[in-house]
């Protein structure tokens, strides 16, 4: 009987061994985030769906396939910190998802997730839905494999206070609200731990928190102080039991000062940020997550009629004082992530962020750095994502310029590669495909 066993042991092995898969990338040029510096001439050695080796010179295994990128520069799969996939096709008033089923929203956020992989960002962090649990539903539903998309970490709702930031607002006071467009509200500190085990129970990856007023929400003030400090810190306290980070909406300096002494692993948007706001949250080692470049698509949807008036009132000098405060930021130490609020801009365009955030004052590598290895701390997956190493997932881009000399080429990727399975190459490649 144990013969027979060890028999079956040795087959079952051998079996998957052969079923296994090796892939060769011939990399001309590598960015290496981790290090800060450009390699040459790299083999990468995929196995199944994660880097086993990289180096040069390294012996090709007899009957790998072969992808020759020998001729363009090969980054690590992008990772975008602040996205919205799983909100359907937006027309830039919030409201009108009550003119759409549960269904047809995340039918058409499908489209949405392919889009954002074949323009780079093989990871995302989904920060809210109003449809709630959504992005839950999308994100099983990419790692089952039944639609091409991004590795997504997700928030299943917004944490709002009723009628704030993250709240669906604009009906007549009368209309009573689905579950799942109100699952997220509370008010009181009991309340927030309450909607935090729910969504911990129901698989969420990370916790959202509106601390603030909105831009883009109706009956909003984006200066206005939503949760108090001790609902704060009992979001960021509930989460830390389920393993859970949290990340804080926040306009306002106050807003963003309560979000970084309750413990929030980011603040997004943080336009008004002051200076002792900047200092504190160097000294807590909390990330900024600006999206600096959806203010170029907030104004193009006011001159099209698509943008709501409140919301441009809202977003009245605000996008120059973000920008500002960025290279503020950026200037004194804040550790910073990319994030562009998907969604508001077109999904598969996040990467036009990349030349706002060089031109607001940081260098092509820091720029792509806050789109890999900042990304990957601030998501705690490093281990898994954020440059290309052993043990990785093979999560791989290439485009055909140098990104280091002209960072908008990260516009137009021309190879992706997501866990070792190919979805983009370029068109010109003959080879054949891998694992598709």
């Amino acid at each position: 009987m144990r013969t027979r066993l060890l028999i079956v042991a040795i087959l079952v092995f051998c079996a998957n061994c052969i079923l296994a898969e090796e892939t060769v990338i011939k990399a001309g040029r590598l960015v290496d985030p981790d290090s800060g510096t450009v390699l040459t001439d790299q083999i990468i050695l995929v196995h199944d769906n994660k880097v086993e080796s990289v180096g040069k010179g390294l012996a090709i295994p007899p009957g790998a396939k072969v992808i020759d990128l020998s001729s363009m520069t090969v980054l690590p799969g992008l990772i975008d910190c602040h996205t919205h996939v799983a909100d359907g096709h937006s027309d830039g008033e919030p409201f009108n998802v009550l003119r759409k089923t549960a269904s047809q929203i995340v039918l058409e956020s499908v489209t949405n997730a392919r889009k954002m992989l074949e323009s780079g960002f093989t990871t995302v962090r989904d920060v809210g839905t109003y449809r709630a649990l959504n992005d839950v539903a999308l994100r099983d539903a990419i790692v089952r494999g039944d639609v091409p998309g991004p590795r997504m970490y997700v928030a299943g709702a917004y944490i709002t206070i009723t009628g704030g930031a993250g709240a669906m607002t604009g009906q007549a006071p009368d209309i009573q609200l689905p579950w799942d467009l109100h699952y997220g509200e509370a008010n009181s500190p009991w309340e927030v731990r309450q909607r935090i085990r729910q969504l911990a129970h129901d698989g969420v990856d990370l916790i959202k928190v509106l601390s603030t007023g909105a831009v883009l929400t109706h009956g909003s003030n984006p200066s206005s102080i939503e949760f108090t400090p001790e609902e704060l810190n009992a979001a960021v306290d509930e989460a830390s039991h389920f393993g859970l980070r949290v990340a804080v909406h926040a306009h306002a300096a106050q807003g963003i000062k309560n979000a970084i002494l309750a413990g929030a692993a980011s603040i997004e948007h943080a336009e008004m940020v002051d200076d002792e706001a900047i200092a504190m949250a160097i000294k807590h080692g909390t990330y900024f997550d600006m999206d600096i470049y959806d203010e170029e698509c907030i104004q193009e949807g006011g001159k099209k009629g698509t943008t709501p008036p409140d919301f441009l009132q809202h977003d009245a000098e605000l996008g120059q004082l973000q920008r500002d405060n960025f290279r503020k930021s950026l200037r004194a130490g804040v550790k910073m992530a990319f994030g562009t609020d998907a969604g508001v801009c077109p999904y598969g365009t996040s990467a036009k962020q990349f030349a706002y955030m060089v031109k607001y004052g940081m260098t092509p590598m820091q720029a792509i750095q806050a789109a890999t290895t900042n990304a990957a701390d601030l998501l705690g997956h490093s281990k898994e994502v954020g440059s290309i190493k052993p043990g990785k997932y093979a999560d791989v881009i290439a485009v055909g310029g140098d990104p280091l000399k002209d960072v908008s080429v990260l516009e137009n990727v021309d190879f992706v590669m997501k866990e070792g399975t190919v979805y983009k190459r370029p068109k010109s490649d003959a080879c054949p495909k891998s694992r598709e």
